[in-house]
């Protein structure tokens, strides 16, 4: 099969109380874009980027006196690792969804509303995208009416 993606994995178990460092880490993989692949293993594209961070989560997981251990691999199949990246562009795909929505709402609202509405949706949207490893047509979709969006309050000054 030609070129595959290499996946950094992290398997973990975190004691279940106290419940501040296990909930403290999911945050964090939330905010990383990991995809759940079963219980207790999370996977992301590897990138010197993506494995440092699931390293340093390994550290913190170790630290709450839990196991963690770090994997690269490859799937077993192109379809899997087409199945596995369709998972990571849906969770995305929702959060570009609601910036389009919130986008849309804000042009109908007066424009210092606006004006914080856009700051908030561009730092949001690049949030997004720093999660976004296979980016979704809804990507695209949330840049241009963000743009929209600041294109009109340029068009009221």
């Amino acid at each position: 099969m030609p070129d595959r993606l290499e996946w950094v994995l992290l398997a973990y178990r975190i004691p279940r109380e106290p419940s501040t460092p296990r909930i403290t880490v999911w945050r964090k993989l939330r905010r990383l874009g990991v995809v759940q692949v079963v219980d207790g293993l999370v996977a992301l594209p590897a990138e010197a980027r993506t494995r440092e961070q699931l390293e340093w989560l390994a550290d913190e997981v170790l630290e709450a006196g839990g196991a963690a251990t770090i994997w690269l691999g490859r799937l077993g199949s192109a379809a899997q690792e087409r199945a596995l990246a369709a998972r990571m562009a849906e969770a995305v795909a929702g959060e570009y969804s609601q910036l389009i929505d919130d986008a849309t709402t804000a042009r109908t609202k007066p424009e210092t509303t606006r004006r914080r509405t856009l700051a908030r949706l561009r730092r949001e949207f690049h949030r997004v995208t720093q999660r976004d490893f296979f980016p979704p047509p809804e990507r695209e979709h949330a840049s241009q009416a963000i743009s929209a969006l600041g294109e009109l309050l340029e068009v009221s000054q």
